[in-house]
């Protein structure tokens, strides 16, 4: 089973691949079913968002916390990951590992996922079972087990996951490196996989005192979808959840600002075994719920979705100046990012690769991107989007991701109508008004026996 946090660019390389695969048919634009839900909230603070599809005999649980690795404790980088995997051990009228037995064992699955803002968990079972696994979830918020075996334990198991996603990938430093650079205030600027030193220095109190703070129903928020009863469910919910206490004090929240970038900074950056030097450029953008991103969106489709993409086209296939060439839109709750990179041919050197990603870039500010472009790019996200509506679990995560991000859960049913409506005008602007020259971090990666000349190691 999965639990480990990969490098978010190479996660943004398989979706965009992925994304890359999904065949374009008129369907994409053509207007997405609604999505009916409910929407309660309990006394104790804990919203339940829920939608009943009867299609299969089988629900969706999904339980978002509102907490993520920017709220790590100080010194404490990639806490909340390790408390992730914590969450898998015992409660106290469960045994270690009881989750995977609740789900695997009747035919369903269950996971969860660490991200900078927010932290969930979720199964998917047969409907006969969805009262098992709600008070599952409620076990898991009210009375985990933390005892020191267990927190060792698991805390090893994120150590090998930091050497082998990034100490043992040639790339992995790199992607370390552009969290850190990209960010000089904010939270954000800790990976949230952490570090073996500060993981070393987690403490079992730490652990309790991380979910005293945070695993509390006023921050939960269950998404449930599926083949259900909503009069049981709400019977359900009260019976398992109602009962938990709010905490008298109040939630912990990150304050701190990430500044306006105000001029270029670049940085030199050496690890062992790099096969081939890489570049990487960052602009820093508004909050994922900006308008902007949905222009945004379609540029980076544009720049990046498949083989017949600018970067690939001109980059990879034409100048041969990368071996790889790619982007990461990277929408955060605070302040988002937009990772452009390349990893180069043999024999070609940083300083091609970077002119020639300025140099596409430039293109998209300068001239309108071409209607079949722009028609291509909508249609690809919008049929992804679609695609992940025809799942219950795509449902529970879109629902969950709507209301807790962004604070709407009803965007579920206007994305799509947004993204259809970008134009051409509307990506040439976003293009101007986030890639300068001002506000761009960029990092040069090189094998430790390839210093940059004239650039000190970082």
């Amino acid at each position: 089973m999965i639990r480990s946090l990969v490098p978010v660019l190479l996660a943004g390389m398989v979706a965009a691949a992925l994304s890359a695969a999904v065949p374009v048919t008129a369907r994409a634009q053509s207007k997405a079913t609604r999505l009916e839900y409910r929407d309660r909230t309990l006394a104790n603070g804990m919203r339940v968002l829920s939608s009943v599809d009867r299609s299969s005999p089988s629900v969706c649980i999904n339980v978002w916390y509102h907490v993520g690795s920017k709220d790590d404790p100080d010194g404490r980088s990639g806490f909340a990951h390790l408390f992730e995997h914590l969450l898998f051990k015992g409660t106290r009228n469960m045994k270690d590992e009881q989750m995977d037995r609740l789900t695997e064992d009747v035919g369903g699955f269950n996971n969860a996922f660490t991200a900078d803002d927010v932290t969930v968990y979720y199964e998917v079972v047969p409907s006969n079972y969805l009262e098992t696994l709600l008070w599952a979830e409620a076990e898991r918020m009210s009375s985990l087990s933390v005892i020191e075996k267990n927190f060792l334990s698991e805390r090893d198991v994120v150590k090998e996951e930091y050497r082998q996603n990034y100490l043992a990938s040639p790339y992995g430093r790199l992607f370390l490196e552009v969290e850190k650079k990209s960010f000089s205030a904010h939270p954000y600027k800790r990976p949230g996989i952490g570090n073996i030193d500060e993981l070393n220095a987690s403490t079992l109190e730490d652990v309790r005192k991380f979910h005293e703070d945070y695993y509390r129903p006023d921050n939960a928020t269950l998404v449930v979808v599926g083949d259900f009863d909503p009069k049981q469910l709400d019977a359900w919910v009260d019976k398992f959840f109602a009962g938990i206490p709010k905490p008298a004090a109040p939630l912990p929240r990150v304050t701190i600002q990430e500044p306006a970038r105000t001029g270029e900074k670049r940085f030199t950056v050496t690890a062992p075994n790099v096969p081939l030097p890489a570049v990487a450029m960052t602009f820093l953008l508004p909050k994922q719920t900006n308008e902007d991103m949905y222009a945004l969106r379609v540029a980076e489709s544009i720049l990046s979705n498949g083989e017949s993409s600018r970067l690939y086209n001109s980059l990879v296939y034409t100048k041969q100046v990368a071996s790889e060439a790619g982007t990461q839109l990277d929408l955060r709750e605070d302040a988002s990012l937009f990772v452009v990179y390349a990893i180069l041919a043999g024999g070609k050197n940083p300083a091609d690769g970077e002119a020639a990603l300025a140099a596409e870039l430039k293109r998209m500010q300068d001239q309108p991107v071409t209607s079949a472009e722009l028609e291509k790019a909508k249609n690809q996200l919008v049929t992804a989007k679609l695609f992940e509506l025809e799942t219950n679990d795509g449902k529970a995560a879109e629902l969950g991701r709507s209301a807790v991000l962004y604070g709407d859960p009803n965007r579920i049913n206007t994305d799509v109508a947004k993204l259809q409506a970008v134009t051409a005008a509307d990506v040439q602007r976003v293009m101007k008004k986030y890639f300068e020259t001002t506000n761009r971090v960029a990092l040069t990666y090189l094998s430790e026996a390839e210093p940059a000349e004239g650039a000190p190691a970082k």
